[in-house]
């Protein structure tokens, strides 16, 4: 796109424009909450009880060419994330007995807290593993729902067309069910990630000795 077809196309102007603005606006907000951060840092005077963030770029910068600290993180995040995704919402929209059974676990994971949780597969288990086991718990109920609501939302008739015309699991899935979920599974990862990424940073603090 050449910016004499953007100067004659009012629309794409304005786009381009919007886009902007929303940068500078993000940008703002970025370096606001940074300023409140600094300054509430300041007004408490103990960097044990709220560090501010000069200290915390300064250290960043001294640990991160650290080997030990880029394996550690690494370590960590492939531990939290391998517990992210789940197919049971496919399972549980195809047998309704697996929904029914699976209907009050994710209301108790829901629930409980993640300092429970935590404890008890510590108890239950070993800490080597736990990351996994947390993060996995606290996005499952997320996931699941939104992939069994986005897979109940698949058109009809579509489907009905598709059985008219015997169209195979494969292609019902590419071309049906496929886009149907995508849209409840992106906003539920939206949300997960975050959620899946504090847990588990959670289970590692307090799992290690």
């Amino acid at each position: 796109m050449t910016l004499s077809t953007i100067r004659n196309n009012p629309a794409k102007q304005k786009k381009v424009k919007t886009k902007k603005q929303k940068a500078i606006a993000a940008t703002c907000a970025v370096a606001f909450w940074l300023l409140v951060w600094h300054v509430v840092s300041l007004c408490v005077g103990s960097e044990l009880v709220l560090v501010s963030p000069v200290k915390v770029v300064q250290t960043l910068f001294t640990v991160i060419f650290d080997p030990n600290f880029l394996k550690t993180v690494w370590y960590s995040a492939a531990r939290i994330l391998g517990g992210f995704f789940t197919a049971l919402g496919w399972v549980a929209s195809r047998f309704w007995v697996v929904e029914t059974l699976l209907r009050p676990i994710t209301a108790v994971i829901k629930a409980t807290p993640v300092a429970s949780f935590i404890i008890l597969v510590l108890l239950w288990f070993s800490g080597k593993n736990l990351s996994v086991i947390i993060s996995m718990l606290m996005v499952f109920p997320v996931i699941y729902m939104n992939v069994l609501e986005g897979i109940r939302s698949a058109d009809e008739k579509l489907l009905e067309m598709a059985q008219v015309f015997r169209l195979s699991v494969g292609k019902k899935l590419l071309y049906i069910y496929l886009p149907a979920v995508a849209p409840f599974f992106v906003s539920a990862c939206s949300v997960s990630l975050g959620l899946c990424w504090k847990s588990g940073i959670a289970a590692e603090v307090i799992g290690t000795p």
